[in-house]
């Protein structure tokens, strides 16, 4: 991936984490936009600001290869006084990898409960983590 390497091996609170849901390791990380450079940002599409995050979730097969599979994500992110937002998720296919991002306004030091639903076909799974941010 060239946006962010998430090592399969990762299941903390600092790097990439991932849970497992059902068949599925699904890999996700939430992080500041200036962290990214500009070029990389421009050729995703993505606004580097400090007050938005990039949301970035990989679904993997739970086989020998980790096989990256295609799904239809939807989610939110709310506050701890429950202002919510919604993500729109957009599909980044890099060769074999398969990753999905969104994007939001932050503010700072404040937390956000994350609530994603992926689906593939009948299966669906959804991904509930929390990310304090920082702002500049």
């Amino acid at each position: 991936m060239l946006l962010v390497a998430q090592p399969a091996h990762a299941n903390n609170e600092q790097g990439g984490q991932y849970k497992q849901l059902g068949d599925w390791q699904v890999h996700y990380i939430a992080f500041p936009s200036t962290f990214i450079q500009p070029n990389i940002a421009s050729a995703y599409g993505l606004t580097r600001s400090n007050s938005k995050a990039i949301i970035n979730i990989s679904v993997l097969a739970n086989d020998a290869n980790n096989t990256a599979q295609r799904a239809t994500l939807t989610g939110q992110a709310r506050n701890l006084i429950g202002n919510k937002t919604s993500l729109t998720f957009k599909e980044v296919v890099e060769g074999d990898a398969v990753y999905y991002l969104a994007q939001m306004d932050v503010d700072h030091e404040d937390t956000y409960r994350f609530e994603v639903t992926i689906r593939q076909g009948n299966t669906r799974h959804v991904l509930k983590f929390q990310q304090k941010f920082y702002v500049d």
